[in-house]
C-alpha cells in the first residue's frame, strides 16, 4: 500500500497455503506441486456413492478413470491452461474406480416424472427420485460416504429450473394435481381434510432440481455433487461434449477440487490471516412461495480462515421492504442470530472472536445493528461492511490489458473502490470479456481500518472451494449468499444444527 492519504493504490496477490506449509498465490499451481493442507480432516481416500440413470453411472466410470490420470492442458503454451496430473498426485489422496454405493434409477422412470405438465410436482417426484434412496442409505446403512455424486441426464437440467417450458408434445398427464393458487389458498385457508393438505405439499418447495434437492437432503445431513451427464462425457466425437464449455483438464480441475472439499478436505487456506478474526456474510431470499409465514427468510454464514464454515438458518419473517427494496432484521431476530454465531465460534476455538465482520449488501439500520451488538461479545470489535458492485467508475490502463486485479481507489476514511476482478500477471489474462468493474466496500458500522478490510476481501476471493480458479469477484461471504438462500427458501423451514457450507455448495 502507498500509504493512507493514497487515492490511488494496490494490493499485492494474498498468498495461499498448501501442503508442507508452502505459499504460492495460484491454486493450481500449489496444488500441482505441494498437494493440499494436510491435517486430521484430510480423507485418506475418497468414498463416494454414485445415483443416476445406468448410462449416467457409465459415465461417472468414464470420468473418473480419466481424472485418476495426466491430463494434458487444452493450451500448453497459455499460462491460463494448467494440465490436471491426476487426482491422486494432486490432492495426495487416493479415488477408487469403484464408488462405495451405486444406485442406478431407471432412465424412462426419470423422463416420465421430468416431464409431467404440472411443473411443481414434476420436480418434486422426480427431486424424489433421487432423494428417497439416499436418505434410506444414510439412515439405513453405516457405509460412511462422504460424497454422492447425482449424475443428471440434460433433460433434468434443462426441464428442472423455474423457467423451464414443456412443449405440447413432451407433457406427460397425471390426475391429483391441484395447482399452485389452489394450494396458497389452502395455505392461508387450510381444509378440513388431511388429504388436501397433504397433496398441497408439493407446492411450498422451489421449481429448482438443483435447489429443492439439497434443501431436502439437509437433514439426512448427505453432502451431494449434481452433475450433468454431458459434463462427463470425454469421447471427442460425442455431440454433448462438442457442447461443453470447459476443457477436460479445466473441468477435472474444478469438480475434483469440490468433491475434495466435500469430502471433508482443505485444498488449501490463506497464508496470512489475524488470528481471532471472523467473517460473517448475510443470506436474505425473497418467500414466494408461502407468504403468510413472512416474506422473507434470513441466515448467516461464518466463514474461517481456510474458507470452510456453517451456514445457521434464520427465521422467516418481514424483513424485507418493498418501499426501500431492502432486507433489515429486528433487533430480537438480529441478536439471536449473532448469538449463535458466535456460540459457534466459540465451540472451535475455545473462546470468542477479537474481531467479527459482517458483509452485506444493504446499510444495517439502526434497531439491527442494536441487535448485533447486543448478541455479540463486548470485548469482540463488531464491524459491519457494505460491499456492492459498483459502476460508479471505471479505470483504463494504457496499452491493451484492463486494470489490475487488487487496484483500490480510496473515496474517503471509510469508503473505497476495489478491484477483484481485473488483468492477473501470473496468468497473463484477464478472465472476462468487459472492462472490469469494481467492487464499492463501505464501512458503514463500526470501527476499521480500511485497508485491513479492503486485503481481507482480496484474501476472501481465493477461498470459492467450488472450483479451482485463481480467485473470483466476490469474497466467498457474498459469493454464495443467493444461492444458499435459494436452498434455505427450497423447502419448508425445518429445525436442525447449522451444518457445514459444504451442504450448500
Amino acid at each position: 500500500m502507498n500509504g493512507s492519504q493514497a487515492q490511488l493504490s494496490y494490493f499485492a496477490e494474498p498468498l495461499l497455503e498448501f501442503g508442507y506449509g508452502q505459499r504460492l498465490e495460484n491454486p493450481k499451481d500449489g496444488l500441482f506441486v505441494f498437494g493440499p493442507i494436510v491435517d486430521a480432516r484430510k480423507p485418506t481416500g475418497m468414498r463416494v456413492g454414485v445415483i443416476g440413470s445406468p448410462e449416467g453411472i457409465d459415465r461417472y466410470h468414464d470420468w473418473i478413470s480419466a481424472a485418476t490420470q495426466y491430463i494434458p492442458a487444452a493450451d500448453p503454451s497459455s499460462p491460463h491452461h494448467t494440465a490436471f496430473p491426476g487426482f491422486e498426485s494432486a490432492f495426495k489422496t487416493a479415488w477408487p474406480s469403484t464408488p462405495i454405493l451405486e444406485l442406478p434409477l431407471p432412465a424412462s422412470e426419470i423422463s416420465n416424472r421430468i416431464r409431467i405438465a404440472d411443473r411443481h410436482k414434476a420436480i418434486f417426484e422426480t427431486v424424489s427420485l433421487f432423494e428417497d434412496p439416499i436418505s434410506r442409505r444414510v439412515r439405513e446403512d453405516d457405509l460412511g460416504i462422504d460424497v454422492w455424486f447425482v449424475v443428471i441426464p440434460d433433460e433434468v437440467w434443462r426441464l428442472g429450473r423455474p423457467l423451464s417450458r414443456l412443449s405440447s408434445s413432451e407433457r406427460i398427464y397425471v390426475a391429483n394435481s391441484f395447482g399452485f393458487r389452489y394450494a396458497q389458498r389452502l395455505f392461508r385457508e387450510p381444509s378440513l381434510f388431511p388429504e388436501d393438505m397433504q397433496k398441497a405439499l408439493v407446492y411450498r418447495y422451489e421449481l429448482n432440481f438443483h435447489h429443492q434437492l439439497k434443501a431436502r437432503l439437509i437433514g439426512p445431513k448427505a453432502v451431494i455433487q449434481v452433475v450433468r451427464e454431458s459434463s462427463l462425457t470425454s469421447k471427442s466425437n460425442d455431440e454433448q461434449a462438442s457442447r461443453r464449455l470447459q476443457d477436460p483438464a479445466t473441468l477435472a480441475w474444478n469438480l475434483c477440487t469440490t468433491a475434495f472439499f466435500k469430502a471433508g478436505g482443505r485444498p488449501w487456506k490463506l497464508a496470512e490471516v489475524r488470528d481471532g478474526v471472523c467473517y460473517v456474510g448475510l443470506v436474505f431470499k425473497k418467500n414466494t412461495i408461502d407468504p403468510v409465514s413472512g416474506n422473507a427468510c434470513c441466515g448467516a454464514q461464518m466463514f474461517l480462515d481456510s474458507g470452510d464454515g456453517l451456514v445457521f438458518k434464520g427465521a422467516m419473517g418481514p424483513w424485507y421492504s418493498s418501499d426501500t427494496k431492502e432486507f433489515h432484521l429486528s433487533a430480537q431476530e438480529a441478536k439471536r442470530l449473532m448469538e449463535t454465531v458466535v456460540k459457534s465460534y466459540e465451540e472451535l476455538h475455545g473462546g470468542p472472536p477479537a474481531e467479527l465482520f459482517i458483509h452485506g449488501k444493504t446499510r444495517f439500520d439502526d434497531r439491527e445493528w442494536e441487535g448485533f451488538q447486543a448478541g455479540a461479545p463486548a470485548k469482540t470489535n463488531l464491524v459491519g461492511v457494505r460491499i456492492v458492485r459498483s459502476q460508479d467508475m471505471k479505470l483504463f490502463r494504457a496499452g491493451s490489458t484492463p486494470v489490475l486485479r487488487g487496484t483500490a481507489y480510496r473515496l474517503s476514511r471509510r469508503r473505497a473502490l476495489l478491484w477483484t476482478m481485473g488483468y492477473i500477471p501470473r496468468l497473463q489474462t484477464y478472465p472476462g470479456r468487459e472492462v472490469p468493474n469494481p467492487l464499492s466496500v463501505e464501512i458503514c458500522r463500526g470501527e476499521a481500518d480500511l485497508d485491513v478490510i479492503l486485503r481481507d476481501i482480496m484474501g476472501l476471493t481465493k477461498v470459492n472451494f467450488n472450483a479451482c480458479i485463481f480467485a473470483d469477484g466476490l469474497p466467498v461471504t457474498l459469493r454464495f449468499a443467493d444461492a444458499v438462500g435459494e436452498i434455505l427458501t427450497a423447502a419448508p423451514p425445518t429445525d436442525g444444527p447449522p451444518l457445514p457450507f459444504r451442504h450448500y455448495i
